[in-house]
């Protein structure tokens, strides 16, 4: 019986796999668990499906799944997840910046009575200071706008029991946000901080833009906070205005000055346009959500299985 299962989503990380494996088949070996390990292939374009079919005829404990394209790392994680079927699961990426080696520490706060253990970053070694600030600035942005509390500076290198697993499986939302939804399925929850390695080989999918993607999924997937700024935003525009005009009004009526002319004019024009298209766009964020969900399509599809041995 299956006791632990480390999901590892991958895409395009050939270069890494074999590597990655070595280290975390070394942690298994000593766990007093019986352990297999499931890798999500996640619409590859290079050779990682195959490095992984080598791996798994190799390894016993090794399953598979292939999905049929490139779903996106949220989903691969929801199928990687959906396919644990008993005992719990430990998620973490194939590019060795989250060491295997904390690996036994999860297991340990599990058996403890934690449903949830999750790995806080004390460093992030590897990683330019620009990138470093705007994760820094997402993780206390999404304190303060969630109404979820989320934990800082915490990918998706974590543990959940059984129990946990089973709330997770019940929220089918589309557009996901893995980190939130962990969070939001509460239960007991706890952090092991460890120190993020460089990626050891091959190259991040994760550019500047997706990892904005990213975050508007993730402010628009948990905070209603934007529509109220667009609110308080356009009843401060609407007073300032009001004020404005009456102060315009009063001198024109006590001291006969002449209202200003084309560039006060063009200024508030411009600064009423502006405001109406921030509060357009923030609505149009949370209707596409909407439309998105709406359709119920399915989250992935499989192209390939190959369970463990």
């Amino acid at each position: 019986m299956t006791q632990l299962t480390i999901v590892v989503p991958a895409y395009n990380e050939a270069a890494v796999l074999e590597r990655f494996h070595r280290r975390l088949a070394a942690v298994l070996d000593r766990l007093p668990l019986a352990c297999t390990v499931l890798y999500v292939d996640d619409g590859s374009t290079d050779a990682s499906w195959a490095v992984i079919a080598t791996l798994a005829a190799h390894d016993a404990r090794v399953g598979a799944i292939r999905l049929s394209r490139n779903f996106g790392k949220e989903a691969a994680l929801t199928a990687g997840l959906d396919q644990v079927r008993e005992g719990a699961a430990v998620v973490i990426d194939a590019d060795l910046q989250d060491p295997p080696e904390l690996i036994p520490e999860l297991v340990a706060r599990w058996q403890a009575g934690d449903d949830v253990v999750y790995a806080t970053r004390r460093a992030r070694a590897g990683e330019s200071w620009f990138k470093r600030f705007t994760a820094a600035a997402f993780y206390r942005l999404m304190e303060r706008l969630a109404e979820t509390p989320m934990p800082r500076d915490t990918g998706d290198f974590r543990l959940l029991s059984r129990r946990a697993l089973d709330a997770l499986a019940q929220l089918r939302e589309r557009q996901r946000f893995m980190k939130g939804l962990f969070a939001w399925i509460g239960y007991r929850q706890s952090a092991v901080y460890y120190d993020r390695a460089p990626r050891e080989a091959g190259r991040s999918q994760w550019n500047y833009w997706r990892l904005l993607h990213l975050a508007v999924e993730g402010i628009t997937s948990f905070s209603t906070a934007p529509l109220r700024l667009a609110t308080w935003a356009g009843l401060a525009a609407a007073l300032l205005a009001f004020v404005y005009g009456l102060w315009v009004l009063t001198k024109a009526l006590l001291y006969g000055d002449p209202v200003r002319g084309y560039p006060t004019l063009m200024l508030v024009i411009l600064f009423l346009g502006g405001m109406q298209l921030f509060a357009l766009g923030v609505i149009g964020e949370y209707l596409g959500r909407n439309y998105a969900e709406s359709k119920r399509r399915p989250l992935y599809f499989i192209e390939e299985s190959r369970p463990p041995r």
